[in-house]
């Protein structure tokens, strides 16, 4: 019987694709593993590999046809032995057919292609109503399937994912493919659990009756979070204090839950010296004057610098002064700067406005003011609520370097380390210097990861050069 050709899903979220090139034509014969088509989506170009072996009998989607739904027949593939012309007729009268009754339901049949590391992908892909749904297998390509290795066996109707030459290994060495454990990614078998299952080892533990050989594994990575009543069943009752969650603390859950749920998130870390800040720094705090209670007017800190440095280094590189929405990039035209303050439970952020038209004292005595507010928890919304960015500094408690997450709807958030003295190579020469990692978490939706560099370069330089924040 005809075996059909359908678009792969080349990533889970894949809905639509390009039929870029066809690399094979009507009439050319067909092996397992064979590259036969490219698949454009909007990240790459993809080759796709058959899975079945035959005749290629008709291309029903030409070469160059751009948002072909994932699943729609592309093209038909004659069996060994069939007719081709009459696989070819079959393909043409088939659009009509589908589109005269609804697709029924019931099992997906084994596809006849793969695409390279993404095969896997295709049964993981989210189910959208509006997609085609696949025609149930005719008995006889069932049986041609397991026959190849391509479908159901003895794992309760789930499809095996496998490579070409894992297949060809296992056929050569006597071995149920679908009794074989992958290793690969999303568990396809690859060429090494050929040899592993050759071995007497990797191979899956028998299912019991009626239930797929995944749903163990399947049960576990699904597992829902534990209840509050299970968790407080592991303890001794008297061995704890409860102390209920307030408003902010709730709150600081349901955002950053949200934020490393939803928001893709890359790191950017660097190694700043600090020699020439921390001249200038204690130069800048010496010169300062006194208030009349004989106070000085500011005092300088690191952090002031960062934050500074932050602000100037986001006008440079204006592309990554941005907010994600999902319908259009929110372009900042200032450096709105949040800076995290720890409070005795939870954390919150008082944003210092416009902190690149600030002076460096103005925004010492500005944060100072902010976070004296927030421990004392009066700080108004318009205070804490937007921004472009945020700095969180550990280098108090010593921390050398660690990741931050993002505060949405800011798009990054710039984790500071201690300053410590390292040794370093200048002109051939091993000297102490003193060195301040920072890491760079980006929002990837809104920045790329050649952006996210170029801000954190612009920041290094304005860190290590602090005259150039005055000029």
């Amino acid at each position: 019987m005809p075996i059909d050709i359908r678009m792969p899903a080349l990533s889970p979220t894949m809905e639509k694709g390009n039929l870029a090139k066809w690399l094979k034509k009507e009439g050319d014969a067909v092996k397992s593993g064979d590259v036969i088509a490219e698949i454009e989506t909007d990240k790459a170009t993809m080759e796709v590999e058959a899975v079945d072996e035959g005749t290629l009998a008709k291309i029903v989607v030409p070469e160059g046809t751009a948002d072909v739904p994932v699943n729609q027949v592309i093209a038909v593939l004659a069996s060994e032995g069939e007719d081709v012309k009459a696989a070819a007729s079959a393909a043409k009268a088939a659009p009509a057919k589908a589109a005269a009754a609804p697709a029924p339901t019931a099992a997906k049949p084994a596809p006849a292609l793969e695409a390279p590391a993404a095969r896997a992908a295709q049964d993981e892909a989210p189910k959208s109503e509006a997609r085609p749904q696949p025609a149930a297998p005719r008995p006889e390509e069932a049986g041609s399937a397991v026959s190849q290795g391509a479908g159901p066996k003895a794992n309760g109707g789930a499809r095996v994912f496998a490579s070409p030459l894992a297949r060809r290994l296992a056929k050569e060495a006597g071995l149920d493919v679908s009794q074989i454990q992958g290793t690969g990614p999303h568990g396809r078998v690859i060429a090494r659990d050929i040899d592993a299952a050759k071995a007497g080892k990797g191979l899956k533990a028998t299912p019991v009756a009626g239930a797929p050989a995944s749903a163990a594994t399947a049960g576990a990575a699904a597992a829902p979070a534990m209840s509050d009543q299970q968790i407080l069943g592991l303890y001794e009752p008297g061995s704890y204090e409860s102390i209920p969650h307030d408003g902010m603390r709730r709150t600081i859950a349901q955002r950053l839950t949200a934020a490393t749920n939803s928001m893709p998130t890359f790191y950017l870390t660097v190694d700043c010296d600090l020699g020439k800040l921390t001249a200038a720094r204690e130069e800048i705090n010496a010169a300062a004057g006194k208030n009349a209670e004989g106070k000085p007017l500011y005092k300088l800190s690191v952090n002031d610098f960062v934050i500074k440095a932050l602000a100037l280094a986001l006008q440079k590189v204006p592309e990554a002064n941005v907010s994600w929405t999902e319908s259009a990039m929110l372009r900042h035209k200032h450096s709105d700067i949040g800076v995290a303050v720890a409070l005795p439970f939870g954390l919150i952020t008082p944003i210092i406005r416009q902190a690149e038209l600030k002076s460096l004292s103005t925004i010492s005595n500005e944060m100072k003011e902010l976070a004296a507010r927030a421990k004392a928890k009066k700080l108004k919304p318009h205070e804490y609520q937007g921004g472009s960015s945020s700095v969180s500094n550990l280098g108090m408690y010593g921390i050398k370097d660690f990741t931050a997450v993002i505060n949405p709807p800011q798009s990054s958030i710039l984790a500071v380390g201690t300053g410590e003295e390292r040794a370093v190579v200048r002109n051939g020469q091993i000297v102490a210097a003193t060195i301040m990692s920072v890491t760079l978490s980006c929002d990837h939706r809104a920045i790329d990861g050649a952006l996210g560099a170029e801000l954190l370069v612009a920041f290094k330089k304005l860190i290590e050069n602090p005259v150039m924040m005055v000029v």
